[in-house]
């Protein structure tokens, strides 16, 4: 499942860069809020393991205006040992009849349906015992099809002619089969499955496999059964199904699988690049792996109402429509990227995640992390001229790294029991974390050990389950190197290293002195036992900057190493690459000679980023004076990367947030002004011959910056190009429209509100109404605020969407934050009802409170979600009041020095 929030496509404002810091003598704030410790694991057992499923033939009929289905199971099933019940999971739904027919016996009617709602399960009681052997569970039911975006749920559409109707779609992962029908909803359970759906007969009926038969049904003649071939072995979250109206676009891969990307109706033109992806993906894949794809088609599919970003299920992937559509003349650069990594992510689970099924949710990471690695592997060789890699230091590896750096973190691996918990999980630990601990692996065993490593895995367990140990097995079998014992430190226990290096030349050679501690957020590592990681260390010189002189594993707390032949005007530097998972501090000499190659770019691009984000972290840690980065962020005058300035950019925007709670916000809006003009002159509003997919991210990022500071030109020249645009005199190309209108908006009034709203009725394509929903909450006005907060929970507004409205107008200015703070407050149950526990809640309340700086604040969100509880975003709320007690310690450090360089800067006579 792809849980990247689609609000979070690179090179627009990203309101997940509000993750702010520090200060260790804070740290006894947190245990006297009690923010320290999560709280008591709910009691919870996995089902007895005495009755297992073989197959489940399945027959379902939604009724797509009362909004119900009834169902038909017939599971065959086998009994292991003697027992008079059945337990399994269920959830909102109502049993009519139960019985069990033994293998070449009479039938057992059950005589009791015993529901445990708390913990989703139904024991089904029969009154003679079970008798080991095979037989049939008959189950007929009936549910509702909800509007939760979980389960089996209804999905509000539009039809070309305006009528509005509903699909009848599905999102199962992690514990939600059990709301379509009654079945043993663990993914260690694995069966196979004959699903029949009986719908409208000028309906589209989608499943995991091919059609195998359509019959007219017997009792009503506008209804077709439609009956799908039998699955592969697989887990009841892979399982899917849709019912609606979609056209479709199909192509043949080179190894023969069809391929088709459902759409809405009338924009099957919208699928074609995202089959493109498709179809060059699965041979990359079948080649890496060396293991074929094993079902005859695989469908994408366009959900209206979505919450995640993507769903894998086997043979029918479910997207936003934002994760699958692009409109050739409407969709900017960042959405063409965000759909090619979306769909690559999604095409890797059908073998590392679907043939192969992590044992329990406590390995969700190696599904999620693996794919969450390989999606950029995957988009690297289909568009090198995306530069993918360093794009995946500034979107993955420094936001796990920003997460991870917190007492309330957790670690990749985590024990997870009930329902509640494992949607906890769906976080940048387990995604972006798990990606980047793999990308580091990956980079210590080389490729082809990697690749040998893999097969072995996924050929050993195919159609099975297994544990991370097992990964591990594979991979130190294939490349001879103690893979368990080094990743079992980056995977058994959260955070990570802070390597602090020193240098001393002697004669030709540089003496390296390293050191490793654990990084926190709240400044140097105080505790008795520091945490110690196997850490693949690699060092480079200003000799030759892309290549690693020297690799060492650093397993030890402490390390000399020798640099043979470094002569004493070179720059050294660890973390090639930025490729290892932790964080560098040099000593001050050893800084003060890499930051030439900053300014000459003799240091490489995700050199260049790490370098300043690691200083930009020790500074929020109080490690480091926050006034030091602002120098180094200077040196970027002649910086020409999109990721180096997007990362700039995202730190510059946490600075700005924390700034607005002073009364010099504007001066750090005019360094802003000063970073980024050189950059915006030269590249101007309008694409230059020979540019490409990088400079049009990079002059959107730019211009919205600058846009959004009140920099007079850029303002006045989006200005007119906004009312040329609304005029229907010039229409502004998709890759401007997102600067443009946060800018007009930043600096506009009611009736700058109103155009953007009706520019929002009259959107064709969701990614351009979202991307118009994204930037409301920049209007400053307390009115329109207000506004813009009712029109996200309005109808004009998709459910999965009203969370990135109100995080905007959270993260668009101090008002804004206590606007929507008050918002949620108010209009909490009707909120909690819409996601009921998802993760979009966890993401809601994050976007919300975490940019606040003020240490009462922490106590009061502490307080709200004590009186009104939301268990599956306990952790993001522990996460998110130790970050504003960090942002108040922050602020209360270094604002003083702070406001002193602006000032002084200011003071200075303008250089040329």
């Amino acid at each position: 499942m792809d849980c990247s929030p689609a609000f979070c496509i690179p090179g627009l404002w990203n309101p997940l860069t509000i993750f702010c810091s520090r200060s260790s003598r804070r740290r006894h704030r947190l245990h006297s809020l009690g923010l320290a410790a999560m709280p008591e694991k709910r009691p919870f057992e996995r089902l007895p393991a005495d009755v297992s499923p073989i197959n489940y033939s399945l027959c379902l009929k939604p009724d797509l205006l009362d909004f119900t289905f009834e169902g038909k199971l017939e599971a065959a099933a086998q009994v292991r040992q003697a027992t008079n019940q059945i337990v399994m999971n269920c959830a909102d739904i109502d049993i009519i009849t139960a019985s069990y027919v033994p293998e070449g016996d009479e039938e057992i009617h059950a005589t009791g349906f015993n529901y445990q709602n708390e913990d989703e399960k139904v024991t089904l009681s029969f009154p003679s015992t079970l008798q080991p052997g095979t037989g049939t569970l008959k189950i007929d039911f009936v549910g509702e099809l909800n509007d939760k975006m979980k389960g089996f749920y209804r999905s509000k559409y539009t039809t070309p002619s305006g009528e509005v109707r509903y699909a009848a779609v599905t999102q199962f992962e992690a514990t939600d089969a059990r709301r379509a029908f009654p079945c043993w909803d663990e993914p260690a359970i694995k069966a196979t499955f004959d699903i029949s759906l009986v719908v409208p007969k000028d309906r589209v009926a989608l499943s995991n496999m091919n059609v195998v038969d359509r019959k007219p049904y017997p009792d009503d003649e506008n209804v077709v059964e439609v009956k799908f071939a039998r699955t592969p072995v697989m887990s009841t979250y892979l399982v899917a199904f849709v019912v609606g109206e979609y056209d479709f676009v199909e192509t043949r891969s080179k190894d023969g699988v069809c391929v088709r990307v459902y759409t809405p109706v009338g924009k099957a033109e919208q699928g074609k690049f995202a089959l493109e992806v498709a179809a060059k993906t699965l041979p990359f894949y079948k080649d890496y792996f060396n293991v074929p794809y094993p079902l005859p088609k695989i469908d994408l599919i366009a959900i209206a109402d979505f919450a995640a970003g993507a769903m894998e299920n086997w043979g029918l992937v479910t997207y936003r429509e934002t994760a699958l559509l692009i409109d050739p003349k409407n969709s900017c650069s960042s959405s063409r990227q965000w759909v090619a990594l979306v769909v690559g992510h999604e095409l890797a689970h059908q073998w590392f995640g679907n043939l192969v099924t992590m044992e329990w949710w406590t390995h969700l990471w190696l599904n999620e992390g693996f794919a969450s690695w390989i999606e950029y592997l995957c988009v690297d060789h289909c568009f090198p001229e995306y530069d993918i890699w360093t794009q995946f230091v500034s979107a993955d590896y420094t936001r796990a790294q920003e997460l991870d750096a917190l007492d309330n973190s957790h670690p990749i691996e985590v024990s997870v029991g009930h329902p509640s918990e494992v949607d906890e999980i769906f976080d940048a630990i387990s995604y972006s974390k798990g990606a980047s601990v793999i990308r580091m692996l990956h980079d210590y065993i080389g490729d082809k050990d990697f690749k040998k490593g893999m097969n072995m895995y996924l050929t050993k367990f195919q159609q099975k389950n297994a544990a991370t140990e097992d990964l591990w097995e594979s991979l130190e079998s294939a490349s001879g190197k103690p893979i368990a014992a080094v990743m079992n430190t980056w995977t058994k226990q959260m955070g990570f290293p802070l390597i602090y290096v020193e240098a001393e030349q002697v004669e030709d050679d540089r003496l390296l002195k390293l050191s490793q501690r654990k990084f926190c957020a709240s400044g140097p590592y105080v505790g008795e036992d520091c945490p110690q990681w196997m850490v693949p260390i690699t060092v480079s010189t200003s000799e030759d900057p892309n290549h690693a002189k020297l690799k060492i594993l650093m397993d030890k707390p402490e390390m000399n190493v020798v640099l043979k032949n470094v002569k004493p005007d070179q720059w050294v530097k660890l973390n090639l690459g930025t490729v290892g998972f932790y964080r560098t501090q040099y000593s001050a000499a050893m800084l003060e000679s890499l930051l030439p190659g900053i300014r000459d770019l003799s240091l490489p691009p995700v050199d260049r980023l790490g370098l300043q984000n690691d200083l930009f972290s020790l500074a929020r840690a109080g490690i480091i004076s926050t006034v030091e980065v602002l120098k180094v962020m200077e040196a970027f005058v002649n910086e020409p990367n999109y990721t180096v300035w997007s990362d700039l950019s995202c730190n510059l925007g946490i600075l700005s947030t924390l700034l607005s709670h002073t009364d010099f916000y504007e001066e750090i809006q005019e360094f802003v002004k000063d970073v980024f003009s050189p950059i915006g002159e030269r590249l101007g509003w309008d694409p230059k011959p020979g540019e490409g997919h990088l400079d049009a991210l990079l002059r959107g990022l730019v211009l919205g910056k600058l846009g959004k500071a009140g920099h007079k030109t850029t303002l006045e020249e989006a200005r007119r190009r906004f009312k040329d645009h609304v005029e229907g005199k010039q229409v502004l190309s998709a890759d401007l429209r997102s600067p443009v209108y946060l800018t007009v908006l930043k600096h506009g009034d009611g009736t700058t509100l109103d155009v953007m709203l009706k520019l929002h009725k009259q959107a064709d394509m969701q990614e351009e109404k979202n991307r118009i929903e994204r930037v409301l909450g920049a209007t400053l006005s307390p009115e329109l605020i207000q506004k813009v907060l009712t029109f996200a929970l309005s109808e004009e507004v998709r459910p999965q969407d009203t969370v990135s409205v109100i995080g905007g107008v959270a993260g668009g200015s101090k008002h804004g934050r206590k606007a929507a703070w008050k918002f949620i407050k108010d209009n909490w149950e009707e909120l909690y009802n819409r996601y009921q526990g998802g993760f979009l809640i966890s993401r809601l309340i994050k976007l919300s409170v975490e940019g606040f700086a003020v240490d009462k604040m922490a106590g009061e969100v502490k307080a709200f979600f004590e009186s009104h509880p939301a268990p599956s975003a306990e952790r993001t709320i522990q996460q998110c009041c130790e970050n504003i007690l960090l942002n108040a310690a922050w602020l209360k450090r270094d604002a003083e020095s702070i406001h002193q360089y602006l000032l002084q800067r200011k003071a200075l006579p303008a250089t040329a």
